[in-house]
C-alpha cells in the first residue's frame, strides 16, 4: 500500500511539474476575456499571475485530501500493529 501512495506522490509532482513547465492554462472564458481586455487597453499585467494562482488554488484542496488520508491511513496501520 505504500507503494501507492509513492506512486500517487509522483504522478501528483510530474503532473504540477508538466503544468508548470507548459503554462497549462485553466481559466473561465468570463476571467480570460476580462484579462485580456485589461492587458490590451491599459497595458496591466494583472493577468500574468492569473492562471498559476488559478491551478494553485485547484490543487490545494486535493493535496489536503491526500495529507489527511496519509495521516489516517498510517495511524490505522500502527494502531492495528500495536493491537
Amino acid at each position: 500500500m505504500q507503494i501507492a501512495v509513492k506512486r500517487i506522490a509522483v504522478i501528483l509532482i510530474l503532473t504540477l511539474v508538466v503544468s508548470y513547465f507548459n503554462e497549462v492554462m485553466a481559466q473561465c472564458p468570463m476571467c480570460r476575456t476580462a484579462v485580456e481586455s485589461a492587458m490590451q487597453n491599459e497595458g496591466n499585467t494583472v493577468g500574468l499571475g492569473l492562471n498559476k494562482g488559478i491551478l494553485y488554488l485547484l490543487a490545494s484542496p486535493y493535496l489536503l485530501v491526500a495529507i489527511i488520508g496519509t495521516i489516517w491511513y498510517r495511524n490505522n496501520k500502527r494502531a492495528k500493529a500495536a493491537e
